[in-house]
This record gives structure tokens, sequence and C-alpha cells, in this order.
């Protein structure tokens, strides 16, 4: 079966979605407030794809799937909407701006027949599911830590994401959700959220760093740190085991070469054996991710990465802000 797809939000990210339908599903409609970019990236799909500035438009299509890469501000509306238009949603991170706007969407998509993928595409990296398929060679698991951050670029602090009504936060909110998330799928839910989240250069109102230290209910920890006066674009992510560690740096791109080394601890000790794999070629995790997610349109299964761990990242990023004087979420 070849699907459908409309895509709400012409952006790069919204290019990117459609880059990665491949023979698995033709794209048929585009809507953007700005109607000029849905133009443009209607054009590339031929004839047959349509061009919209009103999302609502787009939803009375002959849709399969709607991919949702707005703003913030717009995640939950067009989602929910897309649900009691009896549409599968693949909807970018972090799906709502608070927990009371994707509760909203987990009540209404309760029961509806729509299945609901949350892009936190990260998952779908080479280096990412490489280490999944090690992670057990690590034995027990003791700690992760990571640091994601890019360099900032003129004006940043006066784009939406500078804008809380927009974004519904900040650094934390943005590239942060990214690693919460990460760190959930190795280590499982955390039970008690320390942090603290701040703007140390941008004249902004929103954070440009969050430090997270997140703990299991077996005092497994993440201590976490997403940053926008990171200079240089970075990307580290450790996984401490007792029989060993493994390493993924860079994500292709501003952020250096995707890489996975795994240091095997030996019996005495030591200098542990290591193994590397690199990943210069072009990265497929988008093509990955939405093969999957019509996997799981065909079989009428859960997404892997569905709304509630949505809900749950967005429950850490929501307690660091009140903790920290940014209440985003009224």
């Amino acid at each position: 079966m070849t699907y459908k797809v409309g895509i709400v939000g012409c952006g790069l990210i919204g290019h990117k979605r459609a880059e990665a339908l491949g023979r698995l599903a033709t794209l048929v409609a585009c809507a953007d407030v700005q109607l000029s970019r849905a133009q443009a990236l209607a054009k590339q799909h031929g004839d047959s794809c349509f061009a919209f500035d009103d999302w609502k438009a787009l939803l009375e299509q002959d849709l399969d799937i709607v991919i949702i890469a707005t703003s913030h501000d717009a995640l939950a509306e067009v989602c929910m909407s897309a649900i009691q238009a009896k549409k599968h949603i693949l909807i970018e991170k972090p799906a709502a701006r608070n927990t009371k706007e994707i509760t909203q969407i987990l009540e209404i998509a309760s029961n509806s027949g729509s299945l609901v993928h949350v892009g936190f595409n990260h998952r779908y990296h080479r280096a990412f599911q490489k280490a999944k398929s090690l992670v057990d060679e690590l034995g027990d698991l003791m700690f992760i830590r990571a640091r994601y951050g890019h360099g900032g670029r003129v004006g940043y602090d006066k784009e939406w994401r500078a804008n809380p009504e927009l974004s519904g936060g900040g650094e934390l909110i943005d590239q942060g959700v990214h690693l919460i998330d990460l760190a959930r799928w190795f280590l499982g839910d955390f039970n008690e959220i320390e942090g603290f989240a701040h703007t140390y250069f941008w004249s902004m109102s929103v954070d440009d760093n969050g430090f997270m230290l997140l703990k299991t209910p077996q005092k497994q920890v993440a201590f976490l740190h997403a940053s926008c006066t990171e200079w240089k674009n970075t990307f580290s992510f450790e996984i401490y085991g007792k029989k060993g560690k493994l390493e993924i740096s860079g994500l292709g791109g501003s952020y250096g070469v995707e890489k996975l080394s795994y240091y095997k601890m030996l019996p005495e000790m030591g200098p542990p054996e290591t193994y590397c794999w690199e990943y210069p070629m072009k990265d497929n995790s988008w093509e990955v991710e939405f093969a999957e997610f019509c996997e799981d349109i065909r079989l009428n299964r859960e997404p892997a990465v569905n709304l509630k761990d949505a809900k749950a990242a967005l429950i850490i990023v929501e307690t660091i802000y009140k903790e920290s004087g940014y209440d985003h979420s009224a």
C-alpha cells in the first residue's frame, strides 16, 4: 500500500520529512502559513500535490497520514484536529508546549483509531540503533552523561524559539527533550527530577541552557546538558555499565561525523578493548523512522515513540522550568 500524506509546516523539517517518504507514500498536500513555502514544497512533488495556507483545508483532503512540523504553538491544535479527522499522525517533538496540551491530545487520541508517532528522530540514527543492539553487553547500567548544543547565530534571540508563547520554552524544550528521550530509552522512567534552566547570553525570556540530573527508582542517573551557547555544534552521549561504556559523538553535518565507540572492560581491568563504528554517509534516520511508522499503521500497533514518551519528557521540562522561575505552562 502507498500511503497518502499531507505535511503541515513546510520549513526545514517539513522538507526533510517529505524527502523521507520514499516509495512508501505519496505527498498529496502541503500547508504553511506562508503559502509560498507550501507551494515550493508541493512543486517538488508534481501537479497532483496541492498547497494551502490553511491547515484545516489540508485535513479535508483524502489523506492517510498527516505530518506536523510546525512551530510548537500549533502542534497540539493541529494534532487534535487531525485525530478528529481520523488521520494517522507523525508529529514533531516536543508534540506540545506543556503537559496540559499533551494530556488533551492523549485524551482525544484514546480509542480514536488514529496512531500518533512523535518525532524523537535521534533514536533512529545509525549510531543509536547500533548502541541499542549492544547495550545489554554493558551489564547493569549505572549512569548516562550527555551534552547537546549548537553555536547560535546572529538574531537567534529574535526567532520564534525565543518567544515562549510560540515555543513553550527555550533550549530545554528544544534540544533538551532529545536528551531526555534518549536517556529514558536506555534507563527507563525517572522518578527524581532536579535541574536548572537559565539564559546566560541571549537577550530573551526563555532559557539558553538547561541542566538536568535525573534519577530512576534504581538510582541510575542521567546527567544532561542542553545549550545554545556551545559556540560550536556539539553532541556527546555516554552510557556507562558495570562491564563497559558506549559513547556516541556527532550527528553528521556541522556536529561532526557520527561515531559509536564501545569500550569493553577486561577481567583484569586496565585499558579496555575498544571497538569503533563511524557513519560518514548520508543520514538515513528520517527514512528509517517513517518506514517504522508505516509498518505500525499496517499492523495497527502502538508506535514505539508515542505521546506517552512526549508527556514523560514534558513533565521533566516543566518541573525544571517551574523550579527555575520559567513557568510557561499557563
